[in-house]
């Protein structure tokens, strides 16, 4: 028997923001047949990781920890759980961006300069939030630009878990949320061991996030190629390294 198993969305099941395949919803279905419980922890919302899986059967962990909606099989649809909010003080948030933007030369950006939302997470683009998609996808490919100012940033917002998000952006959650958090709180709620959880994701370098679930007790499958899924859960999928960690 599985245990469960938890995924990431983009990079690890789809390209970014793009509809889920067959193939890899097929690998879904096959360890669902091989007795796994699967469940996704995204960044986004519920609603929209469950659009762009195509309304694939998963119950949904969004904004880090911030929301759950569980998979009702009678409508097809999810089901909230609980959507919770936090503070933010918007203009301390403003003016610690614009001594960020000053220091590391940022200060011309198209549109706003911080993006706020509803949740209270609050996304950093170094582009401004009206930056055209070229120059947004050409600005940090490796995101090696943002990972040589990170401990920077996240200094100044230690209220607040700092992401390398996005093509151009820093991605901040309300502490305690992240992904670890998250699983560790839906484990818990449930009594099930972290020893029978694995999770799958591809953004665990500095600043990912999912890195905080990769620095973890929980096991972790790392994917580099969303299109080779299928490769990296071999052996879970043919009963054999999988099962014997249980």
């Amino acid at each position: 028997m599985g245990g469960l198993m938890a995924f990431d969305l983009d990079g690890t099941l789809t390209q970014h923001k793009t509809p889920l395949e067959q193939e890899n919803r097929c690998v879904l279905d096959e360890l669902r047949g091989r007795g796994w419980s699967l469940l996704m922890v995204g960044a986004g919302q519920c609603t929209r990781i469950f659009e762009q899986m195509g309304r694939y059967p998963v119950d949904v962990i969004g904004n880090y920890g911030m929301q759950y909606s569980r998979y009702d099989a009678a409508t097809g649809r999810l089901i909230p759980v609980f959507d919770r909010t936090a503070p933010c003080n918007r203009r301390e948030i403003r003016r610690r961006v614009a001594g960020l933007r000053e220091r590391f030369g940022f200060e011309a950006f198209c549109g706003e300069s911080v993006e706020f939302h509803p949740s209270g997470c609050v996304t950093f683009p170094l582009l401004g939030t009206c930056a055209a998609q070229a120059d947004k996808l050409a600005f940090d490919p490796d995101r090696s630009r943002r990972r040589r100012i990170y401990a920077e940033v996240a200094a100044c917002f230690p209220e607040y878990t700092v992401f390398v998000g996005g093509s151009s952006s820093f991605d901040m959650a309300p502490r305690p949320y992240d992904k670890r958090y998250a699983l560790a709180e839906y484990c818990a709620a449930r009594g099930l061991p972290h020893s029978r959880v694995v999770f799958v994701g591809d953004d665990y370098g500095l600043g990912g996030n999912d890195e905080a679930v990769y620095r973890s007790d929980f096991g972790f499958v790392k994917i580099d190629d969303y299109r080779r899924l299928r490769e990296a859960l071999g052996a879970w999928l043919s009963g054999g390294a999988g099962e014997r960690s249980f």
